[in-house]
């Protein structure tokens, strides 16, 4: 879809990016899932930005490219954080040398900033407070990193209000599909490699705790307006979640769990099935988005991978999620995960005998699933920062309700 700027326009945002040091106010974010292939209207501002930032971060074609020229549309929200679009060379305009003909404009939401010290106030923060300078800056040298292993998209700019990435063309997982086998055992081996990655980032093993603590002393902080939201906020502090998260951490400090560079929010909305190659037996899906990423234990990775199993975040109708435990994978299906996983993993695992095997394993599925734990707590004290923070239309109280309700099933369980 062609969208026309005029010269004063053009001058006029870059006169506005020349002058703004916060960055790109955006707008409210649209509440509507955007189905694939669906263009929705993108408003002026935001065309004469990307065209901007088109301009100023690609080669070839796209320096004499011509605001009449310039192609955007919203290809996705993005899941529950940022905002998607693509930016295109019309058919009529010769490429110059290799430079993409479409590229993928992600502006970033409501990411939650939690590099504030224990010192500061623990008052919630607006939105934009949330998201802080060093934690995107750190995303994308992790994604420009993976991008050079062909762990990830390529990436061919970044700016503080977000960045301009290779487009693949591919959709996301459904949540059905990640206990398919084939898509499981990739998922583990893809999960593996990323785990053996030595990343330039802190090596210490803070990220879960420190964040939970963080999350939890915002919540404790929090104030509602709406009755609803504030019987289920009473309800959730009801289970006292101090108390709940010293438990936790008793629990997690005596189960042994190496230390490893994870993803930390591997489900079906970042990983993309490849167009393509929906039939291949292998290398069919691209891990994405790595604003969680972490050195962190491997149980939670894992472990938070087989809760997201039971979520299905396509549904059309408030809450627009469903939950079904039912799902989480059986013994059976988190060993078949655990030895692609280990296949991937360790060097000559097929030689080990298989009492070795047998051994490892074992000790495996009770680290994940101690884990899991922690995955039920993590997002659900997000969520409800989330309730209070996001634009986004999205039952976080009740998906905060939710994971709290699976956190104690799950304990019951692996206690």
């Amino acid at each position: 879809m062609k969208n026309k700027f005029s010269d004063a326009t053009i001058e006029a945002t870059m006169a506005e990016l020349l002058i703004a040091s916060n960055g790109l106010q955006l707008r409210a974010e649209v509440e509507e899932e955007y189905k694939e292939g669906r263009e929705e209207e993108v408003d002026p501002e935001t065309k004469g930005k990307a065209f901007l930032w088109c301009k100023a971060f690609l080669h070839g074609a796209w320096k004499s490219l011509h605001p009449d020229e310039f192609q955007i549309s919203v290809i996705s929200r993005g899941g529950l954080s940022n905002r998607l679009f693509l930016c295109s060379l019309p058919d009529t305009k010769k490429s110059v040398g290799d430079e993409p003909r479409n590229v993928l404009l992600r502006l970033y939401g409501a990411i939650l900033q939690v590099s504030m010290s224990k010192s500061e106030s623990t008052k919630p923060k607006t939105e934009d407070e949330f998201r802080g300078a060093d934690s995107m800056m750190l995303e994308s040298v992790m994604f420009a990193i993976l991008a050079e292993r062909t762990l990830g998209p390529k990436l061919y700019g970044i700016f503080p209000q977000g960045r301009l990435e290779q487009f693949v063309p591919s959709r996301m997982l459904a949540s059905k599909e990640q206990c398919l086998p084939d898509i499981s055992a990739e998922i583990a081996q893809k999960m593996a490699k990323f785990h053996k990655m030595e990343m330039p980032c802190n090596k210490e093993p803070t990220w879960l705790f420190g964040t939970m603590e963080k999350y939890l002393n915002q919540v404790l902080a929090l104030n509602f307006i709406k009755e609803s939201q504030i019987r289920k906020l009473n309800k959730l502090l009801n289970y006292n979640l101090p108390q709940e998260l010293d438990i936790l951490r008793s629990l997690l400090e005596v189960t042994s769990s190496p230390v490893v560079f994870c993803h930390n929010d591997c489900q079906g909305g970042n990983l993309l099935l490849l167009e393509g190659r929906e039939n291949c037996a292998k290398d069919k899906l691209m891990l994405i988005d790595f604003e969680y990423s972490s050195y962190n234990y491997r149980g939670f990775d894992i472990g938070n991978h087989f809760c997201e199993w039971m979520y299905d975040y396509s549904h059309q109708k408030f809450p627009f999620f469903l939950e079904s435990a039912k799902k989480y994978p059986t013994k059976k299906q988190q060993i078949y995960f655990i030895s692609n996983y280990l296949a991937e993993y360790h060097n000559g695992y097929e030689n080990f005998s298989s009492e070795e095997k047998v051994k490892i394993v074992q000790g495996m599925l009770v680290e994940v699933n101690r884990f899991a734990l922690a995955s039920h707590f993590f997002w659900g004290l997000w969520s409800i920062i989330q309730a209070k923070i996001s634009s986004i239309e999205f039952g976080y109280m009740d998906y905060a309700l939710a994971r709290f309700d699976s956190y104690f099933k799950q304990k019951k369980i692996v206690a």
